[in-house]
Formats: C-alpha cells, structure tokens, sequence
C-alpha cells in the first residue's frame, strides 16, 4: 500500500499559495471554472477573465505545472498532447484582519479583511493512466501473435 502511494505521488504535482489578500469566496469562482479542466485550457481561461482571482491563479498554476514537469521529466509529451488535468483545487480560509471603520451616532462597526490558501493538485487523465498501464499487455499479446 505504502509503495502504491509513493506511485500515485511520483505523478501528482502539488502547488500551494497562503494569505492570498483575497476573500475565499472570490475567489472559489475563479477556482470552479478551472477544476477539472486540462491545463492548457485552464491557462487559457485564467489569463483571459476579468476577475483580479485569477492572476493569482494563474501563477499557481504555472508553478503546479514547473512541478509536474521537474516529475514527469519522461512524460513531456503528456502535458503537449494535453493529458494532464487539474485533478484537485482547493481554497480555504486563510487568517482574517479585523479592523474598525467610523460608524454613525459614535459607534464603531467591524471590518474583515480575508485572506486565503489555495492548493491545486495536477494528474493525468484517468484514460491516460489506463491506457499506460494496458501497454505492456497488448505487446505481450502481439509477441504471441508473431510466434504463432
């Protein structure tokens, strides 16, 4: 089980960004459009919306991206023939500010500056995975078949 994992790590690429001076909902949004999608494309939509997110989110997933191929040094062409996904994204709550701001009749209201952490985890396509695996069983079948 132990070796399993270390497998399944060896693929995956993971890139982390903390006290990203934005509010986690904001920037779940950008987050939800990209999750799921293969890289390139995620790339693609993130440099063109208008929404502040997703500069941020772009640069995270540019270095995800520098981490999977420093990985997968063999499987270039995997990211080339567009194979790899963003398999996970996940924005928490990151440390708040609490300032206070001037109210009416003397009072004092509350101001929360959020913050947040975003993790994004990269992997290929689970067709790709099965396809790498079943190789070596469809060599070993046309082996037999010049044989014969």
């Amino acid at each position: 089980m132990a070796e399993r994992l270390k497998e399944i790590k060896k693929q995956t690429a993971i890139a982390k960004l903390n006290d990203i001076p934005t509010s986690p909902r904001k920037m779940r949004y950008s987050a939800d459009t990209i999750r799921g999608v293969e890289v390139n494309k995620a790339l693609d939509i993130l440099k063109f919306s208008k929404k502040e997110s997703s500069n941020k989110l772009h640069k995270l997933l540019k270095s995800a991206i520098a981490n999977w191929e420093s990985k997968n040094t063999a499987d270039r062409k995997e990211l080339d023939n567009g194979n790899v996904i963003v398999k996970t994204i996940m924005v928490d709550e990151g440390r708040t500010l609490k300032r206070i701001r001037t109210a009416p009749q003397g009072r004092a209201a509350r101001i929360r500056k959020r913050s947040n952490h975003v993790t994004i985890v990269l992997d290929t396509k689970p067709a790709a995975k099965k396809a790498a695996t079943k190789k070596p069983a469809a060599k070993k079948a046309a082996e037999k078949a010049e044989e014969k």
